[in-house]
């Protein structure tokens, strides 16, 4: 298993690595990354991969087919010399995307917090994200609603993980907002995030440590996806 760096430390840019397996379609396995994999909404991490020999591997994205119970894959662009096995190398993420990703993935926290409503789907972005909803009506006073939105990032609340297990996961349900993406569940224990006295839900993404790193927010469209799905953008204003 690859030693998930960025689930202690989401503001870690880099870590020295050891390539300890290659798939036959080329995906590298390292025995710790910094990279997020594709998942939850929040696309995989993109950057480099500087080889023993100083050069770099261009990485377009970072996966894990079955989620944590196999390593992630970093995914090189096609065309590149692949590592050794067993090459120390050093991962590098494209900082600036992440960065970006984190404030939106603790954006659209607030989002659910600010509509209390069932959530359907979303999508992380580096300059807007969504939420859908089961919401049968738009709310009308959308200003106040985006007041209240930017309130909570002004407020600098602490953004901090925790763990819970399964049977605690299974014990507090009201805790899981996604309809039809449960938490990962059967490794033992399952990751919450806190938003101070907010927001507290089960998720293994990558957040910001204080809501005011987030910035000023704006709601964009809100579209009518069936019978009572709403889908609601969100962008950085």
């Amino acid at each position: 298993m690859t030693e998930f760096l960025f689930r202690d430390d989401a503001y870690l840019q880099s870590t020295q690595a050891k390539v300890v397996a290659i798939t036959p379609e080329g995906g590298i396995v390292l025995d710790r990354t910094v990279f997020y994999a594709t998942s939850g909404g929040q696309p995989g991490d993109t950057g480099i991969l500087v080889l023993s020999d100083n050069s770099s591997l261009v990485l377009s994205s970072a996966i894990h087919p079955d989620g944590d119970k196999t390593a992630i894959l970093h995914i090189p662009k096609e065309g590149q010399s692949l590592p050794r096995l067993g090459e120390e190398v050093r991962a590098e993420l494209d900082w600036d995307r992440r960065y970006k990703l984190m404030r939106m993935h603790s954006a659209l926290h607030l989002l659910s917090v600010v509509l209390p409503f069932p959530v359907t789907g979303g999508s992380i972005g580096e300059d807007k994200g969504r939420l859908d909803f089961d919401m049968p009506e738009v709310p009308e006073d959308l200003e106040a609603i985006e007041a209240t939105l930017n309130a909570m990032v002004d407020a600098d609340h602490l953004v901090t993980t925790e763990w819970i297990t399964d049977a605690e996961m299974e014990a507090q349900a009201d805790l899981i907002k996604t309809m039809k993406v449960k938490p990962p569940m059967g490794q033992g224990r399952v990751r919450l995030v806190r938003i101070g006295d907010v927001d507290l839900q089960p998720c293994g993404g990558t957040h910001v440590a204080g809501t005011a790193e987030i910035g000023r927010l704006a709601l964009g469209k809100i579209e009518k996806k069936g019978k009572q799905n709403r889908r609601v953008s969100l962008h950085f204003a």
